[in-house]
């Protein structure tokens, strides 16, 4: 059973090493093959590596928002926090250290242009998943990014997207509470109206 599952995985493997180099024939000949500004698979296979140095496993991919994308297609898992507090953006290249003990060790060494967006949080009854709208646009967002800042539906978001291209995804720069907005406003109106009470009996 293994045997086979091992064996449709290579299948599997090919097929997608097989499109890549079919994407980028067409790239070759400036054939539009309608897959889009952010095809990170192409991207990961022009930019990226992959070699063996030190006992450790090196790769160079590109970040789709979620995952980084390898030279070869495959997809690896990043840690939510990670992406969070390096304000990872779509079309980022990334470079993966794989210990000899298997653990993941992260770094963004080629970020590209960002620009800032100011929008609107909304966040999804049934998912739980929230995103910006800025722009005329809606971006999706990792939760743990909306989290962190103690984020919530309605809140004023400050998001990164890329300078020169679509995304689907964007990064969480800050996150304006109204919660918090609403309170600041409320004691602001209280200390304005003790301070104008001191007033009136002093002039009395």
């Amino acid at each position: 059973m293994f045997n086979k599952f091992d064996e449709l995985k290579d299948v599997i493997a090919k097929i997608e090493l097989e499109l890549n180099k079919a994407k980028s024939i067409f790239d070759e000949l400036g054939v539009d093959t309608g897959t889009g500004s952010n095809d990170f698979s192409s991207k990961a296979q022009s930019v990226g590596s992959e070699k063996i140095e030190g006992g450790n496993k090196i790769i160079e991919g590109v970040f789709d928002g979620q995952q980084m994308v390898g030279p070869d297609g495959k997809r690896y898992s990043i840690p939510a926090n990670y992406c969070s507090k390096s304000k990872l953006v779509e079309g980022d290249i990334l470079k993966l250290i794989v210990k000899p003990d298997g653990s993941f060790i992260y770094k963004q060494i080629g970020p590209i242009e960002r620009k800032r967006l100011k929008g609107v949080l909304s966040k999804d009854p049934v998912t739980g998943e929230f995103k910006a709208h800025a722009g005329g646009k809606e971006y999706k967002l990792l939760k743990a990014s909306v989290t962190y800042f103690h984020g919530d539906a309605d809140d004023e978001a400050v998001i990164l997207v890329p300078e020169d291209s679509d995304s689907v995804w964007a990064a969480v720069e800050n996150i304006i509470s109204q919660l918090n907005a609403n309170s600041s406003n409320e004691d602001d109106k209280s200390n304005d109206d003790s301070y104008n009470e001191g007033l009136s009996e002093f002039d009395i």
